[in-house]
């Protein structure tokens, strides 16, 4: 495995640009990647979000707080130079893809080494007594895949509340009364306080099982050079962060156990001329084939069920039947 440097960098466009270039560009048949990235203060949004409903837009634009949307699915976090994010960039093997354990597991490891009793929970988080350390976020394409998360060892946990909004779902799903009694810094729970970066440079060779074994991947000039076309063209595009707030006149939503969903219809004499699909949901491939299959079909249950044909649901959308998501929709 390579490490790769980001010298420093904290503007999360350009830090989630490299991470997608070396996605798409490292060898992971022969090697994977580790990635380290800080990032001034944002919000991260899933890739299958709608922005403007997970966010505190006031807030936001009076604290001039960066909104970025990411390639992976899940929900919305909250960054700054507290947290250290994490990114292992790797061959999707077929086997790894929603498996969060394989590649927590060295982080916990590390934290485990400090003293933090962190472990797994639930589908996607890091705890620690319960709360809240770390969430973590996969994206695949192409054979390839990474999973990254957040490490929050001093970040403004009254941000996080401030910033984002929390769907009334999902707070009695989990059956908490505020972000702020289920979140955690992991400074809280360390012996001896740790700047950012000697948390960084710890979790760093507790991963390569120490300092003399860390094998770097220089980005040349060229690398970089592409890095910032990528990072203007996508993470600083106004439509990828935001887009534009669909019609709809019928929309449906639940819970799952892999998530919430959200669809909203538009639907003019009996036929969907527009679907739109959000949550933050583990899902494989392109939402965007749930949503044309759905455009011009019949609003009645069998239209709906046969336009869906064809289509792995359950990969697309995170692990529901094809049947759980046309009982949601109709």
């Amino acid at each position: 495995m390579y490490f790769v440097d980001n010298k420093g960098i904290t503007d999360p466009r350009i830090n989630l640009a490299i991470e997608e270039y070396v996605l798409r560009k490292g060898d992971v048949e022969k090697d994977s990647y580790f990635l380290f990235y800080i990032n001034e203060p944002s919000i991260i949004i899933g890739k299958n979000q709608n922005t403007i409903e997970e966010i505190n837009t006031e807030y936001v634009d009076e604290q001039g707080i960066h909104i970025v949307r990411r390639l992976s699915g899940g929900g919305a976090v909250y960054h700054d130079l507290g947290n250290l994010n994490y990114s292992f960039i790797t061959k999707d093997d077929g086997d790894s893809f929603r498996n969060f354990r394989k590649f927590t597991g060295p982080i916990v490891d590390a934290l485990q080494s400090l003293g933090v009793a962190a472990e797994l929970s639930g589908r996607n988080d890091l705890v620690v007594d319960g709360r809240k350390i770390s969430g973590n976020a996969q994206f695949s394409t192409q054979g390839r895949m990474f999973s990254h998360g957040t490490l929050m060892l001093d970040t403004e946990i009254g941000e996080v509340v401030n910033a984002l909004k929390v769907s009334k779902d999902k707070i009695e799903s989990k059956g908490i009364k505020s972000i702020r009694s289920r979140v955690a810094n992991i400074s809280e729970f360390l012996d001896e306080p740790m700047t950012i970066e000697e948390f960084r440079k710890y979790i760093l060779h507790s991963i390569f099982d120490g300092e003399a074994n860390v094998k770097y991947w220089e980005l040349s000039d060229e690398d970089w050079e592409n890095i910032r076309k990528l990072s203007e063209e996508r993470y600083g595009n106004w439509e990828w962060n935001y887009g534009k707030s669909p019609k709809f006149n019928i929309r449906h939503s639940h819970r799952f156990p892999v998530g919430g969903i959200d669809v909203r219809l538009q639907v003019e004499n009996g036929t969907i001329q527009e679907a739109h699909i959000y949550g933050d949901f583990f899902g494989l491939g392109d939402i965007d084939e749930v949503q044309q299959a759905l455009t011009g079909a019949k609003y009645e249950r069998a239209a709906l069920s046969e336009a869906l044909d064809g289509l792995d649901i359950p990969s697309l959308l995170g692990g529901i039947t094809k049947e759980e998501f046309v009982n949601l929709i109709y």
